[in-house]
């Protein structure tokens, strides 16, 4: 049985300690730390008992013999990625707190009760007399409109203040990205994002994070490769699990490669390419996700993020992807992307200056 790293196990160490639990003994192994997950995290949507439940049900496999992930699956939730500070403390809410929060949150996304004048500057639009330009109505979003089952405060879950660890450096430089995209700068399309341009999409990664529409994804396996194929800009990832070597073409996802941990599917990715940034990293970026079913209808995915130049130390976020019909519909952006020409004519009309780095 293949034993959990130092650094899972602190963090494991410290989920049970939330539990109220203490864990004795010899390290835990993968196995154990997934049962723990699943019991103290409370995401799986078993009807019955996580605990007893998890502990008896064993995955499906497939004709070549490993565990079974395949189907389409949402990963939408209103949980945020980082702690807001005024959970600061606090890693679940009771159930009272978690409806107050929800209501609230719902409340303040919901582009229906937008004004196109003022703007909805905490849901991140200005107001038109600063050139603020509302987006669609709330006909096409799909956020969900709930928490993680457990409740949590942050999808982060290590470190265990549930924020980015941004190195200084890295805080400076997504202030000046972030203002240069609200104020609608661009000299170029390379000044805008790649979401802007349709090349990645902003929730399909590597890694998947929650957001506003498009929260969908399908898995598929095949003997010797894994695809994971996103709704959001119809991005399919072909992950060989063959013990093939990373090749050395840098690539906007990297290359991934994947293999098992028990009942776990371990994908590393690195070589990213030049300028790929997901909150700010670099193209030094190594990824680790983890995937694997608790349940019929329910797989729990987590990733590790490393990178030195933009964070002081690995950080990781879980969430559940939680079964839903499909099919997948094509997200067809790039096709027909006459909003890019919209921004860069806007940023030219409005003769933008960027903003620049403090030295």
């Amino acid at each position: 049985m293949r034993l959990a790293s130092e650094g899972r196990r602190r963090r494991l160490f410290s989920i049970r300690q939330l539990a109220g639990e203490t864990m004795g003994g010899s390290l835990m192994s993968r196995r154990c730390g997934i049962v723990l997950l699943t019991v103290v995290m409370g995401v799986s949507l078993m009807s019955g008992s996580a605990s007893g439940q998890t502990e008896t049900w064993k995955p499906p496999r497939t004709s070549d013999g490993v565990p079974d992930l395949q189907g389409v699956y949402t990963f939408r939730t209103i949980t945020p990625m980082q702690r807001p500070e005024n959970f600061e403390g606090k890693v679940t809410l009771s159930p009272e707190e978690a409806a107050a929060f929800e209501s609230a949150e719902n409340t303040r996304l919901n582009r229906d009760l937008f004004d196109p004048i003022t703007g909805a500057p905490s849901a991140g639009y200005a107001p038109r007399a600063e050139g603020g330009v509302l987006s669609y109505n709330e006909f096409w979003y799909e956020r969900g409109i709930e928490l993680t089952r457990d409740k949590r405060t942050a999808l982060i879950v290590d470190p265990p203040d549930g924020r980015i660890p941004y190195t200084t450096g890295a805080r400076e430089k997504n202030r000046v990205m972030r203002a240069n995209l609200s104020a609608g700068f661009a000299d170029s399309y390379h000044d805008r994002s790649f979401a802007d341009r349709c090349l990645m999409g902003f929730n399909s990664g590597p890694p998947m994070v929650p957001s506003a529409y498009n929260n969908n994804v399908m898995i598929f396996q095949i003997p010797g490769h894994v695809v994971i194929f996103n709704e959001m800009i119809h991005n399919a990832r072909v992950i060989p699990i063959d013990g093939s070597p990373h090749g050395n073409l840098r690539q906007w996802v990297g290359d991934s490669r994947g293999h098992w941990e028990e009942d776990v599917l371990v994908i590393e990715t690195t070589n990213f390419a030049n300028g790929t940034a997901f909150r700010g990293s670099t193209a030094d970026t190594h990824l680790v996700e983890r995937l694997w079913r608790v349940d019929p209808d329910t797989v729990f995915y987590e990733f590790t993020i490393k990178d030195p130049h933009s964070f002081t130390r690995p950080w990781t976020a879980m969430f559940p992807l939680r079964r839903t019909e499909g099919p997948l519909f094509e997200y067809a952006c790039h096709e027909g992307n006459y909003g890019l020409e919209g921004i860069l004519a806007g940023a030219r009309n409005k003769n933008t200056q960027s903003v620049e780095e403090s030295r």
